[in-house]
């Protein structure tokens, strides 16, 4: 009997070891990224069904009586109103999600993923699936981040591992959303600030990969953007690619403030929280009809951009409509991500940069779809400010490996001179805005938005 209590004994006490090592810690972001993974890619397989419903809509609606056109008013006023709803209840929920986990991560805030997580999934899937201009990177990540503390209440850890994975299962989330899981943890490292060591790079590693081979299981192990093979520039465009990178800086602060006005817009007119996505709900059913291409997320956009020869004004005009019909969707509080939507400004400005030196004489044709994805790169970085992130996202989305000299200088440009214009990072702002409005700035909080 004695014998068999000191095997019990230390049986439990090897078990305790292996719990508290670090290959524990890492088989747990493992779990984490593997759970994360199958959220998103519901998440993703749903918006697909309804992308494809909604050009259908559209496009069958000027051949149909005109009672159709005011049923889909009613309705869509109606999921704006439900948008507003669930901000009502659940705060947190609102807005891209990546802020409210940088929130959480630092101790600002708390997250209540029994509730909150479905409300996100809903929440965003209908305001992406409606026409609202929002990307599924910002919810992924906010997705992940649920999942993950859900499954971290059934593995008790102490805090400061806790924090570790939790940041690893946002890797997970962008891993998941866009098919790059190196960019998933390069953005836990570069935008979530966790003390860097080489466990939490083990676990955005573990979690990031097993998110992305999820997805992949079910999209396939392959780039978000099937872009032809690009043809490397040579130095003496560099110059032209130091200008585009100082232009995207100043794009991406146009962005930011429109923004940033758009929120002050619905507090000035006290516009009720209800009511509010009920506004840019509403006028994505114009938008839809005479400029389809600013509703949705952007994907189809950026695709389009690499295949199509739009005139140079039209482009413009798209340009301008989807950078202040993002900001305003944004602006309104309603559940959606703002990754897409600055990238694809990025992605227009780079085609419309490109274009103008094509058209020019400046450089050849074979160097235009090169100028697109390098506008992508620098509105990221301008934006988020986190230039590392946007290099390898761009390289992972586009799999064109043979412009990173051109993706770091086009980067770099952007992201000193986003520093020389003060335009400070997104998601620092509107982390500042969310605790201010708590009244929680500087002080940590058992906030859950409720």
């Amino acid at each position: 009997m004695k014998q068999e209590q000191e095997q019990e004994h230390q049986i439990e006490g090897m078990m305790r070891e292996w719990y508290g090592s670090r290959l524990a810690v890492i088989i747990e972001s493992i779990v984490i990224g593997c759970s994360t993974g199958f959220v998103i890619v519901l998440f993703r397989l749903a918006l697909n069904r309804t992308d494809k419903l909604r050009l259908e809509i559209y496009q069958a609606l000027p051949s149909l009586p005109l009672r159709y056109t005011v049923f889909l008013t009613i309705g869509l006023a109606l999921a704006g109103f439900l948008l507003g709803l669930v901000n009502v209840v659940r705060p947190m929920v609102s807005g891209g999600g990546v802020s409210q986990i940088k929130g959480v991560i630092q101790g600002f805030l708390k997250a209540d993923w029994k509730t909150e997580l479905p409300l996100k999934w809903i929440a965003s899937f209908l305001a992406i699936s409606v026409g609202l201009s929002f990307g599924w990177e910002g919810p992924s990540v906010m997705l992940a981040a649920y999942t993950g503390i859900a499954i971290l209440q059934i593995f008790k850890r102490p805090q400061r591992e806790r924090n570790t994975l939790l940041a690893s299962s946002t890797a997970a989330g962008l891993s998941a959303a866009f098919s790059a899981p190196l960019a998933g943890v390069i953005f836990m490292l570069e935008e979530m600030r966790v003390t860097i060591t080489p466990l939490s790079i083990a676990c955005a590693m573990g979690a990031s990969m097993a998110g992305d081979i999820v997805a992949g299981h079910f999209f396939g192990l392959q780039p978000v953007y099937h872009f032809r093979s690009i043809t490397v520039m040579p130095p003496r465009f560099f110059m032209w690619i130091i200008l585009l990178g100082i232009i995207c800086a100043f794009l991406g602060d146009l962005f930011k403030r429109a923004l940033y006005l758009s929120q002050d817009f619905f507090k000035f007119l006290r516009i009720p929280v209800l009511f509010r996505p009920m506004i840019p709900v509403l006028l994505s059913i114009p938008l839809s009809f005479y400029l389809y291409d600013v509703t949705g997320g952007g994907h189809p956009l950026i695709d389009s951009l690499s295949i199509t020869n739009r005139p140079v004004n039209l482009l413009l005009v798209i340009l301008v409509v989807n950078l202040f019909y993002s900001s305003f969707c944004a602006g309104s509080g309603a559940s959606g991500g703002i990754f897409l939507p600055f990238i694809t400004c990025g992605a227009l400005a780079g085609d419309i940069f490109g274009r103008i030196l094509t058209e020019t004489g400046i450089v050849g044709m074979d160097y235009q779809l090169n100028f697109m994805i390098l506008g992508m790169a620098a509105m990221f970085s301008a934006v988020v400010k986190a230039p590392v992130t946007g290099i390898v996202l761009v390289l992972e989305m586009t799999a064109n490996y043979n412009h990173l000299a051109s993706l770091v200088l086009v980067s770099l440009c952007s992201f000193v001179t986003a520093e020389l214009i003060s335009s400070r990072p997104v998601y620092d702002v509107l982390l500042t805005r969310i605790l201010d409005e708590a009244g929680l700035s500087g002080n940590k909080s058992s906030f859950t938005g409720g």
